[in-house]
């Protein structure tokens, strides 16, 4: 287990958001020029056109009916890195937008960003992100160098005492990631059949519970502690400490639970071409290339 890595993540996890602790297994076992203003808050509803004309590909698929397997990063030859961005929505985060508390948890200057520079990346959405937010996730999946992939619906614990997440019934587990698998390939574009548990614990059971829907488990190895930074700085120095050929880095793109994020991105970017580490989709860091 990697649990001292995400100490620090405790406390933010208890008020909704997303950390990155370490998975938890039991020895036992589209444009440039896009605006940047906050998005307003859409109806849950599937998008009403059709889906962009881009093949829909396919990657991190694995046998049906076995236990999926659980990545923290690629091959380390080459020089290849995954930018992957977890998009959380919970409940309670959502009434804190409908209240009008919070603006908004999706944050278009990295994608502003990410755009400008052609840097791919790899999406973790919610199905009630996705949700809220449909032209957004449009905008990701119109995008060939992104790739979308599955956090989850309302990003429940698929274990007890995962930092303060809700805990999701067992009986539960399979239904909702394929219920947000269904909403995510109605928006087309790169699809996979990746997955990211909320705060990356699992344990047997819950990756027993997955083994129909054949994904492939992806944790991390590179967590940057963006959730709920105050400064910019930090999360640069734990991503740029960590890095190493074919490492998965872990990201938000969740705005007010992870305001830092978009002032951190530029120097991250800088430091991995400085260390002559290139961004690749998640698919191709994982393939070796």
């Amino acid at each position: 287990m990697k649990r001292a890595r995400l100490a620090t993540l405790v406390a933010i996890l208890l008020v909704g958001g997303c950390g990155s602790p370490a998975r938890f297994v039991p020895p036992a076992s589209p444009s440039a020029g896009a605006s940047t203003a906050a998005p307003t808050a859409a109806p849950t509803t599937a998008p009403t056109t059709a889906p962009p004309t881009a093949p829909v590909v396919v990657p991190g698929a694995t046998r049906r009916g076995r236990r999926p397997p659980v990545v923290d990063h690629g091959p380390r030859t080459g020089n290849l890195v995954a930018l992957t961005f977890d998009a959380d929505l919970t409940v309670s985060m959502r009434a804190a937008l409908d209240s009008g508390k919070v603006k908004s948890y999706a944050n278009l200057r990295i994608l502003d960003q990410l755009e400008r520079g052609g840097v791919p990346a790899t999406f973790f959405l919610t199905g009630m992100w996705v949700e809220q937010y449909p032209e957004v996730t449009r905008r990701i999946a119109e995008n060939d160098r992104f790739e979308l992939a599955n956090h989850t619906y309302d990003h429940g614990a698929f274990v007890d005492n995962c930092y303060g997440l809700p805990r999701l019934p067992p009986a539960r587990m399979r239904s909702d990631v394929d219920k947000t698998f269904n909403i995510i390939m109605a928006y087309g574009g790169r699809q996979t059949r990746y997955f990211r548990f909320p705060g990356l614990c699992h344990d047997p059971r819950a990756l027993d519970s997955l083994a129909p829907l054949g994904v492939t488990v992806v944790d991390g190895d590179v967590v940057s502690g963006d959730p709920f930074a105050t400064r910019w700085q930090p999360i640069v120095n734990a991503v740029l400490t960590k890095v190493r050929p074919g490492s998965v880095i872990i990201l938000h793109v969740t705005e007010a639970n992870a305001r830092m994020t978009d002032d951190a991105l530029p120097h991250i970017l800088a430091g991995l071409r400085a260390r002559h580490l290139q961004p690749a989709l998640l698919s191709e860091v994982l393939a070796g290339g």
